[in-house]
């Protein structure tokens, strides 16, 4: 018994491994390559499945990072005002066609190449929009919801062309995610 036990055990870690969802992100600009970010499942369910439903539609391809500070993070996603091309004006403030989203906390810290759901200063309101660290920030631990880690290309991350002014706005040619594909 003990032994049909341990390999159903094995099974299943295996087949979940082969289940996990990740991204890989085209980015063209002042930096150029490819991010990949595993998606935390686990940790942020309704969020990652937001994130792979928009990204499978393609609603992020084309998306620009419209908040970049320096040491902090680089933010993205803005599906509804954040269109490479279009005007940026209101970049930050959009999301998409799907529901907002209630908090998924957890104990996982923001260090460098963790991945959160951006929001309002309602917990309950991220939609589309994350952001990547470059640096770890304790102060975001426990108040926004983690949804990945950077498992390649932060030298990509590190790149990316940084904002102006305390809000870290990119007013001029920001960088773009030209296709995010998920990846298994």
């Amino acid at each position: 018994m003990r032994k049909i036990f341990c390999a159903l055990a094995i099974s299943l870690s295996s087949a979940s491994a082969a289940f996990a969802v990740g991204l890989e992100i085209d980015v063209t600009g002042e930096a150029n390559g490819t991010i990949t970010i595993d998606l935390l499942e686990d940790v942020a369910p309704a969020h990652v499945a937001q994130i792979k439903a928009l990204a499978e539609a393609g609603a992020y391809d084309g998306v620009v990072f419209h908040r970049v500070i320096d040491g902090f993070m680089a933010q993205t996603g803005d599906v509804q005002y954040g269109r490479a091309g279009t005007n940026l004006d209101l970049a930050g403030t959009g999301g998409s066609d799907r529901p907002d989203l209630d908090a998924e906390f957890s104990d996982i810290p923001y260090e460098q190449g963790v991945v959160g759901m951006a929001r309002s200063s309602n917990p309950n309101s991220a939609n589309s929009q994350f952001f990547i660290m470059f640096a770890p920030a304790a102060n975001l631990n426990g108040q926004y919801t983690v949804v990945g880690r950077v498992t390649g290309g932060m030298d990509v991350v590190e790149q990316i062309k940084r904002g102006q002014g305390p809000n870290g706005s990119v007013q001029d040619n920001p960088d773009v995610m030209t296709e995010v594909r998920v990846i298994d």
